[in-house]
């Protein structure tokens, strides 16, 4: 166990490092932000000064080094356009971003593990055809699309939900399912993939030939041993809705991280930009972490070495 953990941690600290080390160089080859930041008949010296001040005048490798120090001690730098703490801004949005990606989380898993049993119990049916097809097409079809589609029914034909805003439990259904439709189409063909392989299996077949009920089979022996392959994808679409839902957040006018992410790269906020990208690797290795730990629950035979 404890080689486990020490293993994971280091891929972690070097998933992160390699994250943040990218987006600290792809940042800087975008363009100067000064020029954003000061007036357009600012002279050169105000722009040299405003340079120094904000440290961009080191070079490249030299400003990381200072990035990196302060992350380590979860100082995230200044936002250049807004003056304040990066993790503070973050953190502001995390409540907002948390909300929707749960709502939108748990219902993709309402949708999509009774959907791929059953469409898995009646395979090559014309339930198995429809559902199958639907799932592709929400698979295939952009989330902006997607999100677009559903504004222009509910809340521009029949006016029963708003367009966008934050607020109470109305606002949150078009952006919610918004997210779940896209990630409960991926999370149904594997439901359905996986219970297939597993009802095939010899011990399901064992089972059955003692003569236990159909429901025991398909719960106790089936049910669990399928849902393996599913804690994974779903831990990946839970982590990316966390670390932010940039289209569907924007769309919506949802105050979450990623509309926070996507206005920080509009005005070269350089370092908005590297902690909102930090902040997303970060949740995507601790929640694939969790799934990990996970992994024995579902599967005693699974061990972590």
């Amino acid at each position: 166990m404890s080689r486990f953990l020490v293993k994971r941690l280091l891929m972690a600290v070097l998933v992160l490092i390699g994250v943040s080390f990218s987006t600290f160089i792809v940042g800087h080859l975008t363009g100067d932000p000064v020029a954003l930041l000061v007036p357009e008949n600012a002279s050169q010296e105000a722009k040299d000064e405003l340079r120094r001040h904000l440290g961009l005048d080191q070079p490249i490798l030299v400003q990381y080094g200072v990035f990196l120090g302060r992350a380590l001690s979860g100082d995230l730098g200044f936002s250049y356009v807004q003056g304040t703490r990066v993790a503070g801004l973050i953190l502001e949005r995390l409540p907002a971003t948390l909300e929707l990606a749960v709502a939108g989380f748990l219902l993709s898993l309402l949708i999509a593990i009774p959907l791929g049993i059953v469409i898995a119990l009646k395979r090559n049916t014309a339930w198995d055809f429809v559902v199958t097809a639907l799932a592709m097409v929400g698979q295939s079809a952009p989330g902006f699309w997607i999100g677009l589609m559903l504004i222009a029914v509910f809340a521009v034909e029949l006016r029963l939900l708003p367009v966008s805003g934050y607020g109470g439990f109305a606002y949150l259904i078009l952006p919610a399912v918004t997210l779940a439709l896209q990630s409960a189409a991926r999370l149904t063909r594997l439901v359905r993939a996986s219970m297939l392989e597993v009802l095939s299996a010899d011990y399901v077949r064992t089972a059955r030939s003692k003569g236990l009920r159909e429901r025991v089979v398909l719960w106790i022996h089936s049910f669990r041993n399928a849902m393996i392959p599913v804690v994974t994808m779903a831990g990946l679409e839970f982590a990316e809705l966390v670390s932010g839902a940039f289209i569907t957040e924007t769309i919506f006018a949802w105050p979450g991280v990623g509309r926070l992410a996507v206005t920080a790269v509009y005005q070269r906020d350089f370092p908005l930009v590297q902690g909102v990208v930090l902040f997303a690797a970060f949740a995507f290795v601790f929640i694939n972490f969790l799934v990990d730990l996970l992994y024995v629950a579902i599967d005693p035979r699974v061990k972590l070495a």
